[in-house]
């Protein structure tokens, strides 16, 4: 009879014992990690709830190091994370908290930067591999992954939604869902498409007066 480790494959899509606590990991990671950028050197994680008390156990800790790698879940060297985090001058660490009123596998990951202030993301694994993003940076949001998705931050003045709209609709990309909070004069706007997100698309809303910062995410397999 054959041994299997923890990290052995559990099917097509993943490497672990738990595809909320493995697969949902490492895609937290990544979809983060597609959000700040690649230009970071320090990674605190902050694990809640279940999290915090099987991240060990369960190889949370190191699906999520894997994420923020740029790995899929299905990737066989998620179980070598730690050392290829190591070796490319990364440092990170793992701090159990109580994140509040959050899904008990919630993690919160502070990026930290040499030239540039630090940036958060907090997102739950909410079961089945499938995520919530619900904060970055103080802004709430709300989206999957499963679905191209833009992040718009900006100046909220009359017709800004109407153009980024229009600018997505001449780029033959269709709106699935969009979400916009406001915090005084600044608004977040979190859209979901049909159609995969052309470079064009970004451009044009990023050239806006109103843009502040704009960001698109490809979806992350499962």
């Amino acid at each position: 009879m054959n041994e299997y480790g923890v990290f052995d494959i559990l099917g097509p899509v993943m490497i672990g014992p738990s595809s909320s606590h493995t697969a949902g990991a490492a895609r937290l990671g990544k979809i983060a990690r597609q959000i700040v950028g690649t230009d970071f050197n320090n990674v605190v994680f902050y694990l809640h709830g279940s999290f915090a008390k099987t991240f060990q156990g369960h190889g949370t800790d190191k699906a999520l190091v894997a994420g923020i790698l740029g790995m899929e879940p299905s990737d066989e060297r998620l179980r070598d994370s730690f050392e290829i985090a190591k070796s490319k001058g990364i440092e990170f660490k793992f701090v159990e908290t109580d994140l509040g009123y959050q899904h008990t596998n919630t993690v919160k990951i502070e990026f930290k930067f040499d030239d540039k202030e630090d940036i958060y993301i907090t997102g739950s694994s909410i079961g089945g591999g499938s995520i919530l993003i619900t904060d970055i940076n103080g802004n709430n949001v709300e989206f999957s992954g499963d679905y191209p998705t833009i992040l718009i931050k900006y100046v909220d003045q009359k017709g800004v939604i109407s153009r980024i709209s229009s600018i997505l609709s001449n780029n033959d990309i269709n709106i699935a869902t969009m979400k916009v909070t406001r915090e005084n004069d600044i608004a977040t706007m979190v859209v979901e498409t049909d159609s995969e997100i052309n470079e064009d698309a970004i451009h044009e809303i990023d050239k806006l007066n109103e843009t502040i910062y704009i960001k698109g995410i490809n979806p992350i397999k499962r």
